[in-house]
Formats: structure tokens, C-alpha cells, sequence
């Protein structure tokens, strides 16, 4: 049991626990798949054996980040793009609390693209969903990190000229030990795999499709979808870095064609976790520094308390 009575108790959750007592009127579109994140997130973390007290959500900005708004545990609203720095802290500071970082396609891939492929590098022990919609929808229609080339919006009115970002690919070369992607259209898969997500001990990082049906028309609602886990004509080994990374190139082909590819695309249980390898050399105590509040009797020190010596 922590010093934070919440974390560590055993009981029967319910899924109605995550919803806010009282409920903010949703200002995500009719149909926009957001929903989809919310309810598959509000039943995998009862069946994962986590409480609202023991959850932190941490979003950034964008439709995805009214997720705070919907969702009852504890929550941080962060900047465009910082949504991954401020979870990474709350995890080491605290690693018996449950993370789960999101933030849409632009804030993830594109103003946070460096904090995301550090944060896979260094496998920090946490979920990341990706509300994918492949565009800028908050903000009205611009071309984002994930829109198809020849994609034309506000900031692009002749095309797209870029090819888009890969992202299960740049999550598995960046170092991530969990790449999965799930839509909004499969609900009971994106449960699933949320809650695999959440049980791993690495960065979980799950590119979830989210239809945009007011500035999107063009990814429609990403149906029909295959499930390359259970369908025979996709065999590959997700535990095999080769083999996930082929089936990883050719599902984000396929995405631009038409056709949905998604399940569990790679999974590495055996790699450590940065807060293992931390403690490991030594660099980060086994008690959890968010205990030492907790604790009257601590003598408090600073980092800078290490230099000043050295500059006298």
C-alpha cells in the first residue's frame, strides 16, 4: 500500500466511477470518434484494476483534450505538444499511479514529435493514445502531420505536397516497446488493446483513428477495418522487431488506399523500463520521491546543493 491510500487497494470498479458526478455538456462534434477513446478508456481501466484515485490523465491541446473534461481521475491540461514531459514526471515521481497521456495527431506528431520519440527512446513506463483524425480539427481544418499527400485544406488549398508522418513506424524505430493501433469504429478491439497498453511495463503507444466528420470528410469513418491479429491472410509474429515492422509499413500503406489495418503490432516485455534502468546505475532512489511528502522525518535537499560546493 503507497502513502497515497487510493493506490493498492483491491475492490470491484465500475466503469461509472470515471464519469464526472456532474457532466459537462460535450463539445466534440456528433459523431466525432473522440467518443470512441473515451468509452473504450472508461472500460479498460476497470477491467486493468484501476480506480479514479489511482489515474492521472494528462492531455494537451486540441479535441483531444477535453478528454480531462469527460473523464473523472485526476487530470493535468498542459500545453500544445508537452503533454509527454509533464506525464513522464508524474510517472517517475510517482510510479504506482496509473498514466495515460493523449493529444491529438498535430499535438503529438508534430508540435510534440520530439517529446515523443525521446519518450519511446528512453521506454518510459506509460500509456500514450493518439487521437489520429489526420487533421487539425480544434483549430478548423488544417493540414496535419498525418494528412495524405494531396490533401487539400486552409493551409494546404492546392494539396499536400508532403508525404505524411508513419507513425507505427516512427514508434517502433524511435524505441517504443508497445505500438498498437485501434479507431474509434472498434470498440471492443480498442478496449482490448487499451488495456493491454495499460498492463505493460514500457511505453504503450496506441495510434487510435478518430473520424473527424465537420473538417475531415475525407477519412470518412475508417471502415471497413481488419484486425491483423485474427485475420489469416496477416501472419506475423508482433514480438519479432522485423517482422512487426514490415506489417507495421504495409498497414500504413494500405491506410491511405482505403483500407484499415489495426490490432497489436509489436510488443517487447523484456526490455526495462527507464525508471528500472534509472535505479539500476543508481541515479533514481526504489522509494518514490511523491513519498517523501508523506514523510516528516526527510531532510530535504536540493540538486543545486551538489554545486555550490564546486563554485565556492
Amino acid at each position: 500500500m503507497s502513502a497515497f491510500s487510493a493506490i493498492g487497494e483491491e475492490r470491484e470498479i465500475d466503469q461509472d466511477e470515471y464519469t464526472p458526478g456532474i457532466e459537462p455538456q460535450p463539445t466534440w462534434c456528433p459523431g466525432c470518434g473522440d467518443f470512441g477513446v473515451l468509452k473504450a478508456l472508461k472500460g479498460a481501466l476497470p477491467e486493468a484494476g484501476r480506480t479514479p484515485d489511482e489515474t492521472l490523465t494528462v492531455t494537451g491541446i486540441g479535441c483531444s483534450g477535453k478528454l480531462n473534461s469527460y473523464f473523472n481521475s485526476y487530470g493535468f491540461h498542459t500545453i500544445h505538444g508537452r503533454a509527454l514531459p509533464v506525464a513522464r514526471a508524474a510517472k517517475l515521481a510517482n510510479p504506482g499511479l496509473e498514466v495515460i497521456a493523449a493529444g491529438g495527431d498535430g499535438d503529438g506528431y508534430g508540435i510534440g514529435g520530439n517529446h515523443f520519440m525521446h519518450t519511446a527512446r528512453e521506454n518510459h513506463d506509460f500509456t500514450y493514445i493518439v487521437f489520429n483524425n489526420e487533421i487539425f480539427g480544434l483549430t478548423k481544418g488544417q493540414t496535419s502531420p498525418t494528412s495524405p499527400k494531396g490533401h487539400k485544406s486552409k493551409t494546404q488549398p492546392h494539396g499536400s505536397a508532403k508525404e505524411p508522418v508513419r507513425p507505427l513506424s516512427l514508434s517502433l524505430t524511435s524505441g517504443a516497446s508497445f505500438v498498437a493501433r485501434t479507431a474509434a469504429v472498434n470498440p471492443n478491439q480498442a478496449k482490448e488493446l487499451i488495456k493491454e497498453a495499460i498492463e505493460h511495463d514500457g511505453f504503450a503507444h496506441i495510434d487510435f483513428l478518430t473520424q473527424c466528420p465537420t473538417w475531415n470528410k475525407d477519412a470518412k469513418q475508417y471502415v471497413p477495418y481488419i484486425d491483423v491479429n485474427e485475420n489469416d491472410d496477416y501472419e506475423f509474429d508482433p514480438t519479432n522487431r522485423d517482422e512487426a515492422a514490415s506489417m507495421m509499413r504495409e498497414a500504413e500503406e494500405a491506410l491511405y488506399e482505403g483500407e484499415v489495418l489495426t490490432g497489436k503490432f509489436y510488443v517487447d516485455d523484456s526490455r526495462p523500463s527507464y525508471q528500472q534502468e534509472k535505479q539500476q546505475i543508481g541515479e533514481m532512489p526504489e522509494e518514490p520521491l511523491a513519498e517523501r511528502y508523506f514523510d516528516d522525518d526527510y531532510d530535504w535537499e536540493r540538486s543545486a546543493d551538489m554545486f555550490i560546493d564546486d563554485h565556492k
